[in-house]
């Protein structure tokens, strides 16, 4: 089958409609969004959010008041996370050549009087709404001016809460498999590496490593089996946009794993997913196995002489299996530890064959890149911090939840305009960034931009995109001791350096928040520290002190407070009790 007869099957399938935009494209702007064609269309977001909020039992009730009212045209799709998570869950409901209404906070009782409302007497549901989308209703806000969806440009969260994950054709009625189809027919793996470097993507796992350079290193090796590893192992507390796209657009990552196989030669992909993540694993291989039913994976894709393979793999409850020779010794079947480099996966990866590996939002940029062309990516975003960042806002923010928003825009304006502000009325008191062995930022820092090098030299890493906010009554020494605990946890124990700094960082830290400090404590963080950049295998160990340093920069007085004067300034502390760690080892 032809590209051209899938995409006609799909378009049959869900039908578009021009609609305006305001958001999008300026007054007058039209764009197009998918219909149910004559049938009414609900979606209800069945991401780990909307799951946790209880969209079961929604859909359920829906089901049945659907049954009830003899209402037997409307169709229902479970899409993933639109990105409001804290008004989970969330139902949209669309009439034949109507605009999308959303409902947030839904339950079973309010979901009854929604859908007696909006479909049985075709009047939706004014005091339920939150907002609308592709027209106005009267009384019912546009969705695209509510916070949270006001600055965002949308990439890889393009399709995210608006197709059904496990229906192929409308990813592919949305545009999707057509950068596949543009690359396969008509570019040259060359010219397709050109593009990705022209946009300035960088990788967005952590490292911000140029991902056209990374290529290249893969391209250039004549080895006959090369393989592409899709990194969605996300152990981050606090980050969850890896995990929300390939479970709420799988799709678009399947499509990004397969152009970078083409674009470096490569013969077999891996997406990567930390076992007990069921909504991403079974999303993901419903994906691939629906692409291989197309030929859109296996051999001679689409008619040409590319061929890709790919599978999920799975690892344990280990963090530092999302290190990237950590990845690679799981897939093989082994423990997730570091391994020694040189050599580096380039050279020598998983079953000891050139390999490369990615983040899963940085291959889920790749489609539009190729797309839209490299120079359209370049020109969104902050000098070399090129595109979007994927930002989880959690913590004490009156709007949490998972946004797309340009490189570029200041943490005020990602914690106040797009989050909200800080709940209750409460002063912000600081800002975790990128993950356990990111940084803590204070709120004097709200100036700073989202940009790679920006946060780095503020001390902190914007890393895999999870911010937490913490209010005045958080305990900065507690927060750290927390950060460091995990760390201390999911230390693999293979090098010494990390094994052992990262308890005695913690016991040091331990005994600050029972308030029986000693003199020289502050100093002998920063030795165990200096020892663990110096002297550990990964970047697990060599960044474990970055907590406790830019904690310490931005909130020194509060440990001098713990220390000389046992006195925690918030009160936490005295209240503090801590049983017997437990340990790996």
């Amino acid at each position: 089958m032809s590209f051209a007869d899938i995409a006609a099957e799909a378009s049959r399938r869900w039908p578009q409609r021009a609609i305006e935009d305001v958001a999008a494209n300026g007054p007058g702007g039209e764009t197009f969004a998918l219909t149910a064609g004559s049938a009414p269309w609900i979606r209800v977001g069945t991401a780990l959010c909307g799951k946790a909020a209880g969209a079961d039992a929604v859909i359920d009730a829906i089901k049945d008041v659907l049954a009830r009212n003899t209402i037997t045209s409307a169709r229902i799709s479970e899409v993933g996370c639109f990105g409001l998570c804290f008004a989970e869950p969330l139902v949209d409901i669309q009439l034949p050549n109507g605009p999308r209404v959303f409902y947030g906070n839904v339950t079973p009782e309010t979901a009854e009087q929604i859908i007696v409302s909006h479909l049985a007497n075709a009047t939706p549901a004014v005091d339920l709404a939150l907002g609308t989308q592709g027209g106005s209703v009267p009384g019912i806000p546009d969705i695209s001016q509510h916070p949270m969806k006001r600055n965002e440009t949308r990439i890889a969260l393009r399709n995210a809460g608006t197709i059904d994950p496990g229906d192929i054709y409308q990813y592919i009625a949305s545009g999707g498999y057509h950068a596949l189809n543009k690359a396969l027919t008509g570019m040259t793996p060359q010219e397709m590496l050109e593009q990705v470097n022209a946009s300035g993507l960088r990788g967005r796992g952590g490292a911000a490593f140029p991902a056209g350079t990374k290529w290249n290193f893969l391209a250039g090796s004549p080895a006959p089996m090369k393989y592409i590893l899709c990194n969605c192992e996300e152990g981050d507390p606090g980050a969850f946009n890896d995990k929300g796209i390939v479970e709420s657009d799988p799709n678009t990552v399947v499509e990004g794993v397969t152009l970078a196989g083409y674009a470096c030669a490569a013969r077999r992909g891996y997406i990567f997913i930390r076992h007990g993540h069921d909504g991403p694993i079974d999303r993901a291989r419903q994906a691939i196995s629906q692409a291989y039913d197309l030929g859109l994976l296996g051999e001679n894709i689409l008619g040409t002489e590319f061929s890709f393979d790919l599978e999920v793999a799975l690892t344990g409850d280990s963090y530092v299996s999302g290190e990237e020779t950590a990845l690679m010794e799981a897939i093989e079947g082994k423990r997730s530890m570091p391994r020694y480099r040189p050599p580096f996966p380039a050279q020598v990866g998983v079953f000891g064959q050139p390999s490369n590996i990615n983040n899963v939002k940085t291959l889920a940029y790749v489609p539009e890149i190729v797309a839209r062309g490299g120079e359209w990516f370049a020109g969104i975003g902050h000098e070399r911090s090129t595109g979007t960042a994927i930002i989880c806002l959690t913590g004490a923010l009156n709007y949490t939840g998972m946004v797309e928003v340009p490189m570029g825009l200041s943490l005020r304006e990602v914690l106040y305009d797009v989050g909200g502000g800080v709940k209750g009325g409460k002063d912000l008191k600081l800002v975790q960034t990128g993950g356990p062995l990111g940084g803590v930022l204070s709120a004097d820092s709200l100036d700073l931009v989202l940009d790679f090098e920006v946060f780095r030299d503020a001390g902190a890493i914007l890393g895999s995109g999870g911010i937490i906010a913490a209010d005045e009554d958080t305990c900065i020494v507690d927060l750290t001791r927390a950060l460091i605990a995990f760390c201390q946890y999911e230390s693999c124990g293979k090098c010494f350096p990390c094994r052992m700094g990262m308890s005695h960082l913690l016991e040091v830290l331990e005994r600050m928040c029972r308030l029986e400090g000693e003199p020289g404590d502050m100093e002998l963080m920063r030795t165990i520290g200096l020892n663990m950049q110096a002297g550990s295998l990964c970047g697990h160990g060599q960044l474990g002190f970055n907590p406790v340093s830019s904690a310490i920069k931005y909130f020194g007085p509060e440990f001098e407070a713990h220390i000389n004067d046992h006195r925690c300034p918030t009160g936490g502390c005295s209240r503090q009790t801590f049983s017997p760690r437990l340990t790996r080892r």
